[in-house]
């Protein structure tokens, strides 16, 4: 895949299947899209491209941080996976915030992505103040030298599937129900740091400790179940997501797993945790040996809701496999 982030003179030259959004999440929806993108590839030949931003828009032109369920980061890799020719991080600078639609399809999509194909949805928006719309698409169409083509949205009973639906279920603790709005499970990616050492010191338990970029939109505070991703092997852990309240000190906000059957230090090494189920909410114990019996709990749980679902894969990815890390 070309990432393409320096904007101010590029140009892709082969013709190109476009899709433009914000694609935070890569949920049911988004995977539909770029399924029919890959479909178009393979009937015509075009390269596959996504515009997007390096940055919420809503959140700059409102002056408010917005949380992402999937980061820049998290939304390269899992492009890469998907097999996108090309994504372009296009920076959400005053000009292009004020750009007209007009001037956006003829001069960004058409002119420097060179669509011969845009996909996008019945809702899409873009240019100054999102004026932008499929019916103005559809306008330019034979101006600009494209075909469009309009996918209807995926829905979860009677509501459309969008990035917001799957935040407040997050919030709320429903990881399963997240996971299945998203087609595959709700993911935080990043790189194994020191903590304080308690877990393996004093109660027992190793644990691998991520800490999260700030934009990274957190489930509820508390114990999950979740698979790990450690070098392309999948393994069976339990997750706490909070601020060790029991610890004293003040400790920010931090991803903390319990590894099943992982003994070696993985300091310093990228790991992938997936959320699969929510176990109980954050909790205060009275001493640190009433958290250490709450942990064996914990575990106990865990290996009981794997038991319990044995289609979860717990082995090596394949070398070719691109969407076994979800």
């Amino acid at each position: 895949m070309r990432y393409i982030t320096d904007t101010t003179e590029f140009q892709i030259k082969e013709p190109t299947i476009v899709t433009l959004g914000k694609f935070d999440g890569r949920h049911r929806g988004h995977q539909k899209l770029l399924r029919i993108m890959e479909e178009l590839k393979e009937e015509l030949g075009y390269a596959t491209a996504i515009f997007t931003f390096d940055s919420v828009p809503s959140s700059i032109a409102d002056g408010e941080k917005q949380t992402v369920i999937t980061t820049n980061q998290e939304r390269r890799a899992n492009m890469e996976k998907m097999g996108i020719d090309y994504l372009v991080e296009y920076p959400f600078t005053e000009a292009i915030r004020h750009m007209g639609p007009e001037d956006f399809v003829r001069n960004i999509l058409s002119g420097r992505m060179n669509a011969k194909v845009i996909v996008v949805g019945p809702d899409c928006s873009f240019g100054y103040q999102g004026a932008g719309s499929a019916k103005l698409l559809r306008e330019l169409a034979a101006e600009c030298g494209y075909r469009l083509c309009v996918i209807e949205k995926e829905k979860d009973a009677a509501r459309d599937i969008s990035s917001t639906y799957i935040r407040e279920e997050l919030v709320k603790g429903n990881v399963e129900k997240a996971n299945a709005l998203l087609g595959e499970p709700y993911a935080i990616h990043g790189e194994v740091v020191h903590g304080n050492h308690m877990g393996a010191a004093v109660l027992g338990f190793p644990t691998a400790n991520l800490m999260p970029p700030s934009n990274k939109h957190l489930p509820k505070k508390g114990v999950y179940v979740s698979r790990v991703c450690v070098n392309g092997s999948f393994y069976r852990g339990v997750t706490n997501i909070g601020c060790k309240p029991t610890v004293k000190g003040e400790y920010p906000i931090g991803v903390e797993t319990h590894i099943f059957d992982l003994n070696r230090d993985i300091y310093g090494e990228t790991i992938e945790v997936q959320l699969l189920a929510f176990e109980r909410p954050e909790q205060t114990f009275g001493s640190l040996e009433e958290l250490k019996a709450r942990i064996e709990l914990d575990k106990a749980f865990a290996a009981g809701y794997f038991k319990k679902h044995p289609e979860i894969r717990l082995d090596k990815i394949g070398q070719n496999d691109r969407r076994e890390i979800k």
